[in-house]
């Protein structure tokens, strides 16, 4: 987590408005840390996809806790937007939010989702394993045999990744947070009277932007 991701981050939510952390960053960690810096100052965890390596959602946060925590920071730590002191760091809060990334990230597609797309990778790196090889009898044999062997293993992950996710639903559930289906239809888990964009967040579909305190003015 670099100062210039904060400042970028902490410059986006000077506004009120909705902010996505993306910067290529590939480490759930990263994101995370990020996510933690924001609840400090008025924003909250929304969702997670992967694309440009992760790219995290952040909305404004309502509750009136959120807004007098970071009226407060906002005040003790003037210059974060430039780069300067932030609020201490907050161990348990940000094992708790890597838990949700976590869990958020592997519900975002099915069992039989990941499986058309890891069975569309596999066929394709088996194209180009006879295109390397040349298309004779030899290379169409060690494709077919690569490709049963790594198509076998796909319902293998599958397993392994209900098991993981698993892991992170409990040890939500043990934090108190509350499994919930959103819009998708997906499962997600919500830290207590937390709610989800666009189940009773008055900042979901644009319906308006609650107030937030302001940052520094440079």
């Amino acid at each position: 987590m670099s100062n210039q991701d904060v400042r970028k981050m902490l410059r986006e939510m000077a506004t009120g408005e909705p902010v996505q952390v993306t910067n290529g960053m590939s480490s759930i960690d990263k994101i995370a840390g990020l996510g933690v810096v924001a609840e400090q100052f008025g924003y909250q965890y929304a969702d997670v996809r992967r694309g440009n390596g992760y790219v995290m959602s952040l909305v404004a946060d309502p509750g009136p806790q959120a807004r007098a925590r970071a009226v407060q920071n906002w005040a003790q730590y003037p210059n974060a937007v430039d780069g300067g002191a932030l609020p201490p760091f907050a161990p348990d809060a940000f094992q708790l939010l890597k838990a949700r990334i976590t869990f958020d990230l592997t519900t975002e597609f099915s069992d039989k989702q990941r499986s058309i797309i890891a069975s569309l990778g596999v066929t394709g790196m088996v194209v180009s394993v006879v295109a390397w090889l040349g298309a004779d009898t030899t290379s169409f044999v060690v494709a077919g045999v690569v490709w049963v062997v790594l198509m076998s293993l796909i319902p293998v992950l599958n397993v392994a990744g209900r098991r993981y996710k698993a892991k992170y639903a409990a040890r939500l559930a043990a934090a108190g947070f509350t499994p919930v289906t959103d819009q998708r239809g997906r499962l997600r888990y919500l830290p207590p009277s937390g709610q989800l964009p666009g189940h009773g967040n008055p900042f979901a579909g644009g319906a308006g932007t609650p107030p937030q305190p302001d940052p520094p003015q440079r």
